[in-house]
């Protein structure tokens, strides 16, 4: 598979993702291209804490998880 057809098959997976979705992959690109390989960060944490991470993230990908602007909506609400 050519660049280009690499290039157009990413755009078509992107452009039909809902904003949560999109904005996930945004940050997951951006996190790719700036640090690439660096697992400094995430060694230096503990396994407890590497496994909690873990642990949430397939909540949020099985929607177990309660999404970002939920919560912040709820607690703007109680504490505005």
């Amino acid at each position: 598979m050519s660049s280009a057809e690499l290039k157009l098959k990413l755009f078509r997976e992107i452009d039909t993702l809902e904003k949560s979705k999109l904005e996930q992959v945004y940050g997951l690109f951006v996190n790719f291209i700036n640090k690439e390989n660096d697992t400094e960060e995430w060694n230096s944490l503990s396994k407890s804490q590497q496994n909690g991470l873990i642990d949430a993230i397939e909540e949020m990908n099985s929607s177990e998880g309660i999404d970002h602007k939920t919560i912040m909506d709820k607690y703007k609400k109680k504490y505005a």
